[in-house]
């Protein structure tokens, strides 16, 4: 999950290199000029198609979304001032304004970053990781021990930040390429890592796997969740846990068996054993210990949240989708009520009764919770919701389809929301991407006459190829600090599987598995 996406990895600092900073400081310096500039020309531009309203959410979202790409302020607080704008400039009144930061769906990623926090705290993550890379299949064997880091990668980004995974899996990279360049050493061949292609591929697939697994639930990664939560506000559409679940894992599976091709074929080992990896591996795992009572209450409390999540889409095939117990189940126990019953049963389970010490303490849950994603998740919801009960958004999906000629496919439709995500999502926070691609997709698939879920889901899914650059995503942020990972080979690689993910994948699982299941 999240990962957050946003945001820079806390102790990685890629943009040191001198091009990296001057491209941002340029980037802020130009964004808080042209930003208020852009929404004067819009505000006091003629449009005659729009009420007044409108016009001025117009003049409002275009400084939102150039702030949001140039971020000259911190992203989440131009998620704040959007709203705000639009109470001061009598757009709508305050309650509608904000109503969009007590969503239910903020209530789902903030008991999943609960969930996730306590599994980071009690080392329940690591024990996950540890015990994938020591299965017996994996052994010394570098293409396998490649396969293992992203696999581990991959299923623990599917539940917590993949900030906070690729964070666990770095040191665990550099670990085995020591062991590599200790084991060169000892036959008398030394190499530097910098220029080693082993190297830079293990340090590419440990970033690119935790962006991969985020795609597999809704709260893998905020795109995810944004996109959900602009199809109930704008469509009053929902899409469950399990249905998201479906086409997710057909997505992970299909991207991550790309990554690992491309990787493997452009940066293979030149040895058949890395000797010293297995003991490393097992070491590892030997600190972690015994189980101890914080991680089985937490891996407890993560199965209770992970059944009531899925328990719908089993009714559903059990029982059939109309069935009353289904119905009263979804209300009872939706998606939101699920997560907060997982991280709530975190403060009851004890882990030493006599000190009263549960498995989490408020202190360590409220450092976990994202409240910057929170507060952009609410920012976008918001204005989308706005953009939706104004007319702004059908206006702006007539103008988008009236540049795709007037009658498009939804082959063409989805495939042109579908680059665009992954473009801008390349240059900024692919969270903010979402936001702003979001309400354009869903309102120019409903004036084209389409379902408004296969380009949803689009761009959700397109906004994870972040791929190419060091800004695109914390993971890749991260890679890319080691030394191992030259600027050229990232955006080589990333341009592969990118595109390679886009028209192989994102497309197809759009075009034919969202409609199957939702069909």
């Amino acid at each position: 999950m999240n990962d957050t996406e946003m945001m820079k990895a806390p102790d990685v600092e890629p943009e040191e290199s001198g091009k990296d900073s001057s491209f941002d400081r340029k980037r802020r310096i130009i964004g808080a000029i042209c930003g208020p500039i852009c929404a004067l020309l819009v505000w006091f531009t003629p449009i005659s198609d729009l009420s007044p309203e409108a016009h001025k959410l117009l003049a409002i979202m275009t400084l939102v979304a150039l702030w949001w790409i140039t971020e000259p302020i911190p992203i989440p607080v131009t998620s704040l001032l959007g709203p705000t704008l639009c109470v001061v400039l009598d757009v709508v009144k305050m309650k509608e304004a904000f109503a969009a930061f007590a969503n239910p769906l903020i209530f789902l990623f903030m008991g999943g970053f609960i969930i996730a926090k306590a599994m980071m705290v009690c080392g329940l993550d690591k024990r996950i990781a540890y015990g994938i890379m020591s299965m017996k299949w994996v052994g010394d064997n570098p293409r396998r021990i490649f396969l293992a880091i992203g696999l581990a990668c991959a299923l623990c980004s599917g539940w917590i930040s993949n900030t906070a995974t690729a964070a666990m899996m770095f040191p665990i990279a550099l670990g085995l390429l020591e062991a590599i360049r200790e084991m060169m050493a000892a036959s008398g061949k030394k190499i530097d890592l910098g220029n080693y292609k082993y190297a830079t591929g293990l340090m590419l697939m440990t970033a690119y796997a935790c962006s991969i697994g985020g795609v597999l639930t809704p709260i893998g990664t905020p795109p995810n969740i944004i996109m959900l939560g602009f199809l109930n506000e704008m469509a009053s559409i929902h899409v469950s846990f399990f249905q998201w679940m479906v086409w997710g894992f057909v997505a992970m599976v299909a991207y991550f068996i790309i990554a690992y091709v491309v990787l493997v074929r452009m940066f293979p080992a030149d040895i058949k054993h890395i000797e010293g990896a297995e003991t490393f591996i097992h070491a590892k795992v030997h600190e972690l210990g015994k189980w101890t009572r914080a991680q089985k209450n937490t891996l407890f409390a993560f199965i209770v949240a992970v059944i009531l999540w899925v328990m719908p889409g089993i009714l559903s095939i059990a029982l059939g989708a109309g069935h009353a117990l289904l119905d009263r189940y979804n209300r009872i126990f939706p998606e939101a009520i699920a997560a907060m019953v997982g991280a709530l049963l975190l403060f009851f389970m004890p882990v030493d009764l006599k000190h009263h010490k549960m498995t989490l303490e408020w202190k360590e849950a409220v450092s976990g919770v994202e409240w910057g994603t929170l507060l952009l998740f609410g920012g976008g919801l918001a204005m989308g919701g706005m953009m939706y009960s104004t007319g702004l958004s059908k206006w702006i999906g007539d103008q988008i389809i009236m540049m795709m000629g007037g009658d498009p496919s939804e082959l063409m439709l989805v495939a042109v929301f579908c680059v665009m995500s992954l473009l801008l999502s390349e240059l900024t926070s692919h969270t903010a991407a979402t936001n702003m691609i979001g309400p354009l997709a869903i309102g120019a698939a409903l004036s084209a006459g389409f379902s408004p879920i296969p380009v949803a889901v689009g761009v959700a899914l397109s906004a994870s190829l972040g791929f190419m650059l060091p800004v695109s995503t914390p993971p890749n942020a991260i890679v890319y600090a080691s030394g191992y990972v030259p600027i050229t080979k990232m955006i080589k690689t990333g341009v592969y599987i990118d595109f390679i993910g886009i028209a192989v994948v994102t497309i197809p699982i759009v075009l034919y598995v969202v409609n199957w299941v939702c069909s």
